[in-house]
């Protein structure tokens, strides 16, 4: 496995998504998979596929199983992840059992990758994880995010991976990269067909648990994986903490996400989108960079996004109401 081989199977996941949703949409079949259909607190108007997820993470899974990445297990679980989210899309299901199920997921995984690893540590890991598979999830709300995210976020995984001498974890990030960028030009604004659970869950589990392999096998520091995905996990993390604090359940449907405030503020959903890929790209491309710098030189960069972010949240958070319509 060489590096040209991955970008090949990235091109080709790319390819194969694009050519997969193509088909469900002409003919018909996306629309019997799941269908979104709008209400008081959604960003779209109508009736939109929920069909995204299902081609994106059948290919990384098929890659995952196929292609002698290392990484059988993770892309399972990927599968079973996307047939209870698709499962959720199409029928609901009960909070309760869908927060229980990525727990589950959460620990069968740590037991397997860190089985010698402190009841302490299992443990936040393992709600870390849980939270990962929401948080991607709260945010796949507006046309563009979720796939563009997915495109920077398991690319970074990629190239650091191959840098890392990690090709297995490359592999499998460069499928997932390759396959959201097959989805993306689908659901761009104004978007034929979206991620929904069925993509959004599975994404948020690759997302931190190839972090953490990626951690514990010397291919990226701790910090990468957050700072790479950080758009996303301010974001959320940020929102749950604000409605928690006003004593809202936080678990229930809403539209007070930042990006979602962005597109009722007028920005609308491409403008919200091409923000929020320059936010992607800045995150990715500075943690990529400051894989090769001096310890200190890394710490001053964390510290450079955390001022950055806590002025934004601070500016939103006194302009909220001229972010609501």
């Amino acid at each position: 496995m060489t590096p040209a081989h991955i970008a090949a199977v990235a091109l080709m996941c790319a390819v194969a998504a694009w050519l997969a949703l193509a088909l469900l949409l002409r003919s018909g079949l996306a629309q019997r998979i799941a269908l979104d259909r709008a209400n008081a607190r959604s960003l779209h108007q109508g009736a939109v596929p929920r069909a995204g997820g299902l081609v994106v993470i059948s290919i990384a899974v098929i890659v995952g199983l196929l292609a002698s990445t290392g990484l059988t297990v993770v892309a399972g679980m990927a599968g079973a992840l996307m047939l209870l989210g698709w499962a959720d899309d199409r029928y609901g299901l009960p909070v309760s059992l869908r927060l229980a199920a990525h727990l589950i997921s959460a620990s069968a995984i740590l037991m397997l990758l860190l089985p010698a690893a402190p009841a302490w540590a299992w443990l936040l890991l393992a709600l870390a994880l849980t939270w990962a598979m929401n948080l991607y999830n709260f945010m796949d709300g507006a046309d563009g995010l979720a796939g563009g995210m997915a495109v920077f976020g398991f690319g970074a995984y990629a190239i650091a991976g191959i840098s890392g001498d990690a090709l297995g974890l490359a592999m499998l990030s460069a499928s997932v990269a390759g396959a959201a960028a097959g989805f993306l030009p689908h659901n761009l604004p104004p978007a034929r067909v979206f991620m929904g659970d069925a993509g959004s869950v599975p994404l948020g589990f690759l997302a931190g648990v190839l972090g953490v392999i990626g951690w514990t096998a010397g291919a990226w520091p701790g910090w990468f994986p957050l700072l790479v995905f950080s758009p996303f996990v301010v974001d959320a993390s940020v929102t749950l903490l604000r409605r928690a604090l006003r004593g809202e359940r936080v678990w229930h449907a809403h539209r007070d996400h930042l990006y979602q405030r962005m597109v009722r503020s007028g920005l609308g959903h491409g403008r919200t989108a091409v923000l929020w890929y320059g936010a992607m790209v800045a995150s990715a491309t500075s943690g990529l960079a400051a894989l090769s710098w001096p310890k200190g030189a890394q710490f001053g960069l964390l510290l450079a996004w955390f001022a950055l972010y806590a002025t934004v949240i601070v500016l939103t958070w006194r302009l909220g109401p001229r972010l609501e319509t």
